[in-house]
Formats: C-alpha cells, structure tokens, sequence
C-alpha cells in the first residue's frame, strides 16, 4: 500500500498503471521479494514458487495477470462495484503489451503449493 500511495486513483483507475505493473523477466520484482521476506519467503523459495515470467497489473477495480511473454491475461480480482466511466478505450499498461504481440496467446493456470 504504501508503494502505491500516491500512484492510486480510484477515480482515474488507469491512471499510474505502468508504475502499479509488477514483473518477474527472470529477475524478481523488488515489490515481490519484500512482500516476501516479510512472511519469511527466501529469494530461492520465490522462484520455486512462482513463473520463472509473469506480469501482474494491479489497478483500483482489477488485478490480472500474464504467464509468459504470449500468455493469456486473466483477471485475478474484479471489483464488483461499478466502474467510474468507460475505460475499454484507454491505452494502459496491460493494453500496450497486448499491442505488439505477433504470435497467438497461450493458456496457463498459476497456482501456488506451499
């Protein structure tokens, strides 16, 4: 909460959404591994645990996330309230990666083992 404190606007939910998007490119992300080591995770246990490539986009009303380069996006949390205004046409992080693809997406489902 505090890494987004002020790049959160409910009212403009894409508004700031390349600063909320998180990756692992085979690198952790520096969000993850505090998060992590907060609950006791080590670096090692984290790529264990999770895709050696994923991207998660974090806004207001949404949490989805990409496995892979050419993944599919799925959406990992919605909001049920309703969404201020339209925002299909905006251009936010999550859409500008879907831009540039070339190849077809592929499926992959994400689970986590303890």
């Amino acid at each position: 909460a505090e890494h987004y404190k002020h790049h959160w606007f409910p009212e403009k939910p894409f508004k700031g959404s390349g600063y909320r998007c998180i990756r692992i490119n085979h690198k952790m992300d520096p969000i993850i591994s505090k998060a992590a080591s907060q609950i006791g995770l080590s670096l090692p246990q984290l790529y264990q645990l999770l895709p050696s490539e994923l991207t998660l986009w974090v806004d207001p009303y949404e949490v989805s996330y990409r496995i892979g380069e050419d993944g599919s996006i799925c959406v990992l949390y919605e909001a049920t309230a309703t969404k201020p205004g339209s925002s299909y046409g905006m251009l936010t992080c999550k859409n500008q990666m879907m831009f540039g693809r070339t190849s077809p997406s592929k499926n992959y489902i994400m689970t986590v083992s303890s």
